[in-house]
């Protein structure tokens, strides 16, 4: 307990001779021996101005862009800077979603003027849209995409907390760029490109409903390809593309959202214990 640094190891980690194990155990050593601290010889003026230069960055790092605009949206300021730094808000889940609506405003211009054509022309964006805040989600939470995730599910902001947080994020980030688009569609498309919003909502939940089971990576690839499937069988089965977001199909989503919530807070504990049931 008494022992101290022998004046040969300072030296050598001094001038940078140490391996990196070396050097963590011997700062480890200085962080609490006072005696060994005053043995290191260091400039007084370089350290002066080298913690002047990091100490505000230290202390009140600059928030990135998403954080400072959802601040000026009243949204908190711990939960700004934690959706600004979250995996759900990458610029490529953002250019994916913005792709596919640009597509879809694409696809309405360039098919006939017929108000049946042209609404059919909507049926790519109105299939591939819902599945989209389920990728964001997908990216957003558990140890198979996050590298620190462990040490995030033990902060009051993990678990399932983290997890809707994200969610809601990435759904109102969808909604918004949709929202931005629609105006872009020529004529009576408007009200028909929002019928994704109910599907969206109803998968949206699903995948946190059934990322209490496995992980939201396995949820929102199992319901992706649950609900092409069900595009396509539905199809198949009525003869009409649009069948899925139909008034009844509609109601049928908004049912299943409203039975998703109280599942999803009688679940909520099971987001992050590991346990198979």
């Amino acid at each position: 307990m008494n022992a101290h640094l022998p004046e040969e190891l300072i030296e050598r980690y001094v001038s940078g001779r140490l391996e990196p194990v070396q050097v963590m155990s011997a700062e480890s050593h200085l962080a609490r021996c006072e005696r060994c601290r005053a043995v290191v010889p260091y400039e007084r003026e370089w350290l002066a101005v080298s913690w002047a230069g990091i100490e505000d960055l230290v202390d009140r790092p600059r928030p990135r862009p998403a954080a400072r605009l959802l601040r000026r949206c009243g949204v908190p300021e711990h939960v700004a800077t934690f959706l600004g730094a979250t995996p759900a808000l990458a610029r490529g889940w953002l250019v994916a979603v913005t792709a596919v609506t640009a597509f879809a405003v694409a696809a309405a211009h360039l098919v006939s003027r017929d108000p049946q054509t042209a609404f059919n022309g909507l049926v790519p964006f109105l299939v591939v849209a819902p599945v989209l805040p389920l990728a964001g989600i997908a990216l957003a939470y558990g140890p198979l995409v996050d590298p620190v995730h462990e040490m995030q599910a033990a902060t009051p902001m993990g678990g399932v907390r983290a997890l809707l947080l994200r969610a809601v994020a990435v759904l109102v980030t969808g909604i918004v760029l949709t929202g931005m688009a629609t105006p872009l569609l020529p004529g009576p498309l408007g009200l028909a490109a929002a019928s994704w919003l109910l599907p969206a909502l109803a998968l949206t939940l699903a995948t946190l409903a059934l990322s209490t089971w496995v992980q939201p990576l396995v949820s929102a690839t199992a319901l992706t390809v649950a609900w092409f499937g069900a595009v396509l069988i539905s199809a198949k089965l009525t003869g009409d593309e649009l069948a899925p977001f139909s008034p009844a199909a509609q109601a049928l989503y908004g049912a299943a959202a409203l039975a998703l919530i109280p599942l999803i807070y009688l679940r909520r504990a099971r987001f992050d214990s590991g346990e198979p049931t």
